[in-house]
């Protein structure tokens, strides 16, 4: 199921947003090999409302939250991303993403499967955002990905 807002989507992030598979991995294509994840922070907080429903879990549950930035091929960041473990999935085998560190979910995500995904397009304040909600290995979590400035002057760039 793909979701997306009524603005227009710029043509050069279209596909972008729509990508299968690894962000990571596209990112690292593009950026000639250069990749690199920054944590910005991580902690537990309840799951919003929306995100609850969208997992179908009571939205009282509690998630650990993990919000970094991406970097391909310059100073500044490409892509914010926020991640969404309910409590439920790192008591499974989604508990590997709890302790990620500096790697990107990427290279776990798809290393073996395919997981099942629903998303969500949006435009939010800090820009264009895919959020994506896997279900991989029995567990279900959302991961957001806001795409920035830097990255569209880069599109626009090479």
């Amino acid at each position: 199921m793909v979701r997306h807002t009524s603005k227009q989507i710029p043509e050069h992030l279209h596909e972008w947003l729509y990508a299968q598979g690894s962000l990571t991995k596209q990112l690292t294509q593009l950026a000639g090999g250069q990749f690199q994840v920054e944590p910005l922070h991580e902690h537990f907080q309840r799951l919003s409302f929306q995100d609850a429903k969208w997992m179908n879990m009571p939205h009282q549950h509690t998630a650990w939250v993990r919000e970094v930035y991406l970097y391909g091929a310059s100073e500044q960041p490409w892509v914010k991303a926020k991640s969404i473990f309910p409590i439920l999935s790192l008591q499974k085998k989604a508990r590997i993403f709890q302790h990620l560190g500096k790697k990107p979910i990427g290279w776990f995500l798809f290393q073996r499967a395919t997981p099942k995904c629903q998303r969500r397009v949006l435009h939010l304040p800090d820009g264009w955002t895919r959020q994506s909600c896997y279900t991989w290995h029995n567990c279900q979590f959302i991961v957001q990905e806001t795409f920035l400035t830097e990255f569209e002057t880069f599109l626009h760039t090479r």
